[in-house]
């Protein structure tokens, strides 16, 4: 029963600080937030800042755009992976989903789809000189899929009948790489995808004729958002009949389509550091940003939650242990999800995607600072406190004067520890769309398609800053050591 109550506790504790997060403030009606994914060619294709500002962004994008403008409504975007962005739809988190969204009978059941805007299928894609001619040649072959997509479901389906392994990847780009790099022997993808992905000059060829034709179009929750899809679809019509639809689709599709002008034509390292510093730099400054807000944070919470764990209450001692246990437990990819998807689905509102990555880097890191500080006091001598209380100081006093000074000693070096755990914690972030280096590095690969380079520099440069940070551990140390 007591076990129960703490854990009721923890519970409580979490949801309240979930319900404290402000959320966004109330936008006029004529203003959306719209999900959509990383570069996705042709129907979304990202400029070298990471947004979606530039002149030729894609169909979807350019669409989107145009439609806006007749109808007169305004838009953010929340740009994530395909899996998320439809998870942030049912969450409310976002108003509609504007990503290549293929309309089928399972999707129908939990969103509502606006008036198709083109039709899409999907291929088969291999290297050039591959020994794969047909489906009928995929047996014991590793096909990689974009997880949560409709080539996920196609590939599933037929899986057993050609006998191949599915390889769940989160974007068209990983997917694509995975078959350029060997790990994969084919991907199934859209077809226009492959198409200007090709056109662009990735090394894969089509086999076969193109499968699983499906409409495409603009989603939202189902039973909500229906100003939003009868602007949309009035607008989709509006832009067919005055001509700006059509040429949209002849940039983008036909004998004539355009190439991504966004692919640097200099391949090396220095060339791609350069083509993309805007990126770079950014990514860097929100994983710095991230991680010094989220320890401050965190070592503020984590120390009085440590404080829980030593002083005469079995209360405070009880939710000590709840809740380093809880949030040790939790996998971080879970909590962000959990925080940036669930709650708001609990408490009716918006968490802005930075305050959502904040607080599941708090949660985590200020439950292993509660357990090293806790540590850090039981590891004192009992005999000093007692010595001090018994001499009529305080027990706060005593442990301000006494006990915490040598203390700090044994928890220092792990406050550095837990910083550089903090700032490797940035990177799964990427999953609920922050733009910090990981996500950068994904957006560029999707880009330009060199994995290898790119992944090369994000960890030279995540190494060069946990470089620095363990040479701040190793002084803190030293200069304890020579304390004592």
């Amino acid at each position: 029963m007591k076990f129960v109550v703490k854990l009721v506790s923890a519970i409580i504790a979490m949801v309240s600080l979930a319900i404290l997060v402000p959320p966004h403030k109330a936008q006029a009606a004529s203003h959306y937030t719209i999900g959509t994914e990383t570069t996705f060619v042709p129907y979304a294709i990202q400029g070298k800042d990471g947004t979606y500002n530039g002149k030729h962004p894609g169909i979807d994008m350019e669409i989107l755009r145009a439609i806006a403008k007749n109808q007169h409504f305004t838009f953010d975007l929340k740009i994530m992976n395909f899996a998320a962005i439809v998870q942030a739809l049912q969450s409310g988190q976002v108003d509609g989903n504007m990503a290549a969204m293929m309309v089928t009978p399972e999707r129908q059941q939990t969103l509502d789809f606006s008036h198709t805007y083109l039709n899409a299928g999907l291929s088969l894609a291999t290297k050039p000189g591959s020994s794969i001619k047909s489906y009928k040649d995929l047996k014991g072959k590793i096909v990689a899929v974009k997880t949560g997509s409709t080539s996920e479901t196609y590939a599933t389906s037929i899986q057993n009948k050609y006998g191949f392994t599915i390889h769940h990847l989160d974007s068209t780009n990983t997917e694509i790489n995975d078959v350029t790099t060997g790990n994969a022997d084919a991907a199934i993808d859209a077809t226009l995808s492959l198409q200007y992905t090709i056109k662009n000059g990735m090394k894969l060829r089509l086999i076969g004729t193109q499968q699983n034709v499906h409409p495409v179009a603009f989603a939202v929750k189902k039973g909500e958002n229906a100003a939003l899809l009868q602007k949309f679809n009035k607008g989709l019509a509006n832009i067919k009949k005055d001509g700006t639809y059509a040429k949209i689709m002849a940039y983008y599709t036909g004998a004539k389509a355009h190439t991504n002008a966004n692919i640097a034509t200099d391949r090396s390292y220095l060339g791609i550091i350069k083509a993309n510093a805007p990126q770079f730099k950014a990514g860097i400054t929100m994983t710095i940003k991230l991680t010094i807000v989220s320890i401050i944070i965190a070592t503020i919470v984590g120390v009085f939650i440590g404080l829980f764990g030593v002083v005469p209450s079995r209360l405070l001692k009880g939710f000590h242990g709840v809740y380093t246990f809880i949030f040790r437990s939790i996998p971080v990819m879970v909590l962000s999800f959990f925080i940036y998807m669930g709650i708001p689905s609990l408490i009716g509102h918006k968490i802005p995607l930075f305050t959502a990555g904040v607080a599941t880097l708090v949660l985590e890191n200020s439950a292993y600072i509660a357990s090293f500080v806790a540590g850090g006091i039981k590891s004192v001598d009992r005999g000093q406190m007692e010595a001090s209380r018994s001499l009529g100081v305080t027990y706060l006093a005593s442990m301000r004067k006494v006990i915490m000074p040598q203390a700090v000693r044994t928890m220092a070096p792990s406050f550095i520890n837990q910083f550089i755990i903090a700032l490797k914690g940035t990177s799964i972030l990427s999953a609920i769309g922050l733009a910090e280096m990981t996500q950068q590095g994904t957006i560029i690969i999707s880009q330009n398609m060199e994995g290898f380079k790119v992944w090369l520099i994000i960890t030279a440069m995540y190494l060069v800053l946990i470089g620095c940070l363990t040479l701040l551990s190793d002084r803190v140390q030293k200069h304890y050591s020579l304390a004592n």
